[in-house]
């Protein structure tokens, strides 16, 4: 299989702990590998350009059994390819808002000076709403600004 992007395999976008433990193959459509490709190349290389740092990446795609497991949202923009979590800076993400088109974007945990992860989609569609959130440990998503 060919990699999703210059940095992204296939196997890595696809990768899941959860799926191999419960002999679940996580594989993508064609649609959904496009999906992946836009959002990799539109976001991901382009963060990763910056510092030509490699990021590690929690989640891709995940199709509905493996979203099912791993208690995602029924809605999760994951199993269309349209996002991904990864490991990235406060600079990664205020990067993204300011610079890149993007649908969501979500500070995942960790504290004012750096996220867990960065969670963000790309709507293959390009009805992208920009949304910017937070989320917090026993909190609710938040709108979040600067």
């Amino acid at each position: 299989m060919r990699n999703i992007s210059k940095h992204i395999t296939y196997a890595e976008a696809t990768a899941s702990n959860v799926a191999k433990r419960h002999g679940i193959d996580n594989i993508p459509t064609v649609r959904n590998i496009t999906a992946m490709e836009n959002l990799a190349e539109n976001i991901f290389e382009k963060v990763r350009a910056r510092d030509n740092k490699p990021r590690r990446i929690n989640s891709f795609f995940r199709n509905g059994a493996v979203n099912d497991a791993v208690g995602g949202s029924r809605m999760s923009q994951h199993c269309k390819g349209e996002a991904m979590d990864f490991v990235g800076s406060k600079e990664d993400f205020w990067y993204i808002v300011d610079n890149l088109e993007f649908d969501q974007i979500i500070w995942e945990y960790g504290n004012n000076d750096a996220p867990a992860w960065i969670h963000v989609s790309l709507k293959l569609d390009g009805k992208n709403r920009k949304q910017v959130l937070r989320k917090e440990y026993k909190q609710a998503y938040a709108l979040f600004t600067k």
